[in-house]
């Protein structure tokens, strides 16, 4: 008599298809009957999940891909426990297994988001992302600014080399925070390839290995919670205006009456903005011919400057190219001033400073003479307007 609790001969296993006959033994070829009973199995097993054959298949391959992954985490473990596994070693790839993120990830979140990684934006899963540099996030935390942060905030951990601070920055990927992402092209068929292409817009794919190589790209997955709230707060401001622009018919006759002055005053100022540029072409095109090169009201009125400074000065000349010229080639000359100006402070010596003490009289009174001769050219020079113009980064 078999025991009780064990599968007699010829009863399936559980988790295996009845089939016809007897089970093939291993490295024996099921036979024609076998199969058949097989595939009806799997059709009827299909048929319950409400899905199709291949993809009850599809299925069936994930579950076992998950159920090989766990037991390969759970070996690797043991094996870590055991102390038959080294440390990692700098610039390898490391099995990332993700799950919550921890305080001490979501600190150097916060941390990182508040810094300038010099981000930039990608298409990820058909949504723009911002992404950013390894390098730069490392070098964030040797900054002093995290040193500051710590002694504020005792969640974010210690870094002292670049070990711990690849460690530190492997938190975001362990906490699903950010992820490591490679440029891929877009499929033929997908929305993004009918789109027009923006230059310097990627679009993105998360990588297998997360490693913290100083050219890697990483992903923002992580958003704020404040930022959130401060999004629902205004998407609530904008719903409350609306219904109250809806419900304007509704109000008090004071409020209604104030609102009709206010909207008269903005029409007045905007009325008011184009005569004045309209007088301010008018009358440099008389200067032009009169007086050039001509005069301009508000030189500054379409610059991209303030508000304030739009109206600052009153009236100027209008430059000519030898003037923009003249004053890129002294923004230069003073940039490049101050770049001679700093490498002498690192390699001024006391005696450099004692022959700056010890200079001839002679030298002082043609500095001044020199500074005499440019007030007077300052003063036979028209008056120019401010402007602003982009400078070369040193």
């Amino acid at each position: 008599m078999a025991q009780q609790g064990q599968p007699q001969p010829g009863q399936p296993q559980p988790g295996q298809p009845m089939m016809g006959g007897p089970p093939p033994q291993p490295g024996q070829q099921p036979s024609p009957q076998q199969i058949a009973e097989m595939q009806r199995r799997l059709a009827e097993e299909a048929q319950k999940h409400g899905m199709t054959v291949p993809q009850y298949v599809e299925q069936l391959k994930a579950q076992a891909m998950r159920q090989h992954q766990m037991q390969a985490a759970m070996r690797q473990q043991q094996m870590q426990q055991a102390g038959g596994a080294g440390p990692p070693q700098q610039g390898q790839g490391q099995a990332i297994q993700p799950g919550p993120p921890k305080p001490e990830a979501l600190a150097v979140a916060n941390f990182l988001k508040s810094q300038d990684l010099k981000t930039r934006t990608c298409i990820f899963q058909e949504k723009r992302k911002d992404m950013f540099k390894v390098k730069r996030a490392i070098r964030a935390l040797h900054s002093p600014a995290y040193e500051k942060a710590r002694k504020k905030n005792p969640l974010l951990p210690e870094v002292t080399d670049r070990a711990s601070a690849e460690n530190t920055f492997k938190l975001l990927p362990l906490g699903l925070l950010a992820l490591r992402v490679t440029k891929i092209e877009p499929e033929a068929n997908s929305p993004q390839a009918k789109k027009k292409r923006v230059k310097g817009l990627w679009t993105v794919k998360v990588e297998q290995q997360q490693d913290a190589a100083d050219e890697s790209h990483y992903v923002w997955l992580y958003e704020d919670p404040r930022a959130q709230w401060r999004m629902r707060l205004y998407a609530l401001g904008a719903l409350v205006l609306i219904l109250a622009v809806v419900f304007f018919p509704v109000w008090p006759y004071t409020m209604r009456l104030g609102v009709w002055y206010l909207s008269m005053g903005c029409l007045g100022l905007l009325a008011l903005f184009f005569a004045m540029a309209i007088f301010r072409l008018i009358l440099f095109v008389i200067t032009m011919f009169a007086v050039p090169p001509g005069l301009w009201l508000y030189p500054n009125l379409f610059e991209d400057v303030g508000f304030f400074d739009s109206f600052k000065p009153f009236w100027g000349w209008q430059e000519t190219p030898e003037d923009k010229k003249s004053i890129r080639s002294e923004k230069k000359a003073k940039l490049a001033a101050k770049k001679a100006r700093k490498e002498g402070q690192t390699s001024e010596t006391p005696d450099a400073s004692a022959s700056l003490n010890e200079s001839s009289p002679q030298s002082v009174q043609a500095s001044g003479a020199e500074s005499q001769e440019g007030a007077q050219v300052a003063r036979r020079v028209p008056f120019q307007g401010a402007r602003v113009e982009e400078v070369e980064d040193e």
